[in-house]
């Protein structure tokens, strides 16, 4: 072939050298894709390194919340759990699957009655786990909840479940892979709207999607180099079945890229955004995140340098995770006690994602405030700061003490909010506000593509897109075949196909137990 590149030629993943030329070999470099193909069905997430499934082992768990309830949830997986129904619920025979129905549970060994409530019996593989599953909606007074639990662990087969083993026996039996899996743990504890978005998104599969198309790729531009290596001198590959390879890969090389570059969203969207509120003494720091929190979380004083200490508190800000700094004023210090604050606040200016600058709209003519304005402000707008990429809302607190004709302002000021701590004037603008700068921070969880919310999820693609740089199929076939194999490993990785048991501890370890 001319276009074949110069030395030997290696064999590959078929290892044949034909004797005659046909048809049969494209049929050959076809059933290789299909091959490839079939590793990436979902039905082989059980092919990961999580314990086995159906063991032996029955589990039971408290499902809802601990403490006095009106309804609790008591579930068990395994192939004692049509036992364990029998078992609570006899004379009765199991209720009809997927049906609720209202029983009598006794006692097994006393016959003694524990309560009067619904029982559900959903036999595998459609279950939550792929197991035989059976849930008791009982009263949720401690007592009652206590008895079934005895109840339960009286049944021969039957153990306490550990923290995340539901979770990850539906892992084990394909039902969810390993970003379904973290998505369903940010969701238990989103605390705010875009996380509860972000992590519904992650949780119905968007992202394993995303990196199933990927790997499809992958595989299929490694089918056509192998097939290439093995059939390309014969003829007998249409022409531009290896440009048509490089081309794919190449863009999913700027694909990956575009993800990586947003990577830093997405962990700011399940962790939250770092604001420090920052400026000149007395300007109103601390009354500010008060308010913000909604919570005295900051003494507020008359006294110039009360607040010598970073104080940081987790918000809620217009639907967007937030951890909000309160920092000290920044000015020459006094002592050695608030100079410490200074240093510390000075660093915490150069951690923050955002910066709430505040300034007393009523004094903006002070020392304090001009060499604020000009050392962080104006630097930061301008973008010649050392961290030019930090966003910066201007706040002007104060406004109930203005005169009518408005601030006296600096010829240099940039663009600013009016607010007044006190009475509240002003909170829905700046509200509004912090809503547009964290959703460009944080990315919008209701558009676009997903978004990569954990280290592991960027180290992964990170690790595919530096294998995808020694993709150079011009220079050695055998080498840029490797190429492909190790970035589809780390997409395989990724999602939980061939994940270690160490990362799959750390991830599990996280869910409540019932979970």
């Amino acid at each position: 072939n001319a276009n074949s590149p110069p030395g030997p030629r290696p064999h590959g993943i078929l290892g044949l050298v034909p004797a005659q030329p046909g048809p049969i070999l494209l049929l050959l470099a076809l059933v290789s894709t299909s091959v490839w193909n079939l590793r990436w069905t979902p039905c082989t997430r059980q092919g990961s390194s999580a314990p086995a499934p159906g063991s032996g082992s029955t589990i039971f768990a408290l499902s809802s919340g601990q403490g006095r309830c009106g309804i609790a949830v008591i579930r068990t997986s395994g192939p004692a759990s049509g036992q364990a129904l029998r078992s609570l619920t006899a004379p009765r025979d199991l209720p009809p699957a997927r049906k609720a129905c209202l029983r009598l549970l006794r006692d097994p060994l006393s016959a003694e009655p524990l309560d009067r409530a619904l029982v559900l019996w959903f036999p595998g593989p459609q279950s939550f786990t792929g197991e035989d599953c059976a849930e008791f909606h009982v009263h949720g007074g401690p007592a009652v909840v206590s008895g079934v639990l005895q109840a339960l662990g009286s049944v021969p087969g039957l153990r306490p479940a550990e923290a995340g083993e539901f979770t990850r026996r539906a892992f084990a039996h394909g039902k969810l892979s390993l970003t379904e899996v973290e998505g369903l743990a940010d969701l238990i504890h989103a605390e705010t709207e875009a996380q509860r978005r972000q992590a519904l998104r992650q949780l119905d599969g968007e992202l394993g999607h995303l990196c199933q198309g990927w790997a499809e790729t992958l595989t299929r531009a490694l089918a056509h180099v192998e097939a290439y290596i093995d059939f390309g001198e014969d003829d007998n590959l249409e022409e531009g079945v290896l440009d048509q390879a490089n081309s794919e890969v190449r863009e999913l090389e700027v694909a990956l890229g575009a993800h990586l570059r947003d990577a830093r969203r997405g962990q700011r969207l399940r962790s939250g955004a770092h604001v420090v509120v920052a400026g000149p003494p007395n300007a109103g720091k601390s009354s500010l995140v008060n308010l913000l929190s909604r919570k005295p979380v900051s003494i507020v004083s008359p006294e110039p340098g009360t607040t010598r200490d970073v104080l940081e508190t987790p918000v809620d800000l217009a639907g967007f995770p937030a951890l909000l700094s309160d920092t000290a004023g920044l000015r020459e210090g006094v002592g050695p006690v608030e100079q410490e604050g200074v240093r510390r606040a000075q660093k915490r200016l150069e951690q923050a994602d955002l910066i709430l600058a505040v300034l007393d709209a009523s004094d903006l003519t002070s020392s304090s405030s001009h060499d604020f304005l000009h050392t962080v402000v104006i630097p930061t707008v301008t973008g010649s700061a050392s961290a030019s990429s930090q966003r910066l809302l201007l706040v002007l607190n104060k406004s109930d003490l203005l005169p009518s004709q408005g601030p006296d302002l600096h010829p240099d000021l940039p663009r600013y909010l009016l607010l007044s701590c006190l009475t509240g004037e002003g909170l829905d603008g700046l509200l509004e506000a912090l809503r547009k700068e964290l959703a460009a921070l944080c990315g919008d969880p209701s558009t676009g593509p997903p978004l990569l919310t954990r280290a592991r999820h960027q180290h992964h693609l990170q690790g595919c897109l530096d294998a995808l740089g020694h993709y150079k199929p011009a220079k050695d076939l055998a080498l840029a075949a490797e190429a492909l194999r190790v970035a589809r490993g780390h997409l395989a990785r990724l999602t939980g196909r061939g994940g270690t048991e160490e990362i799959l501890d750390i991830i599990f370890r996280d869910f409540c137990v019932g979970k």
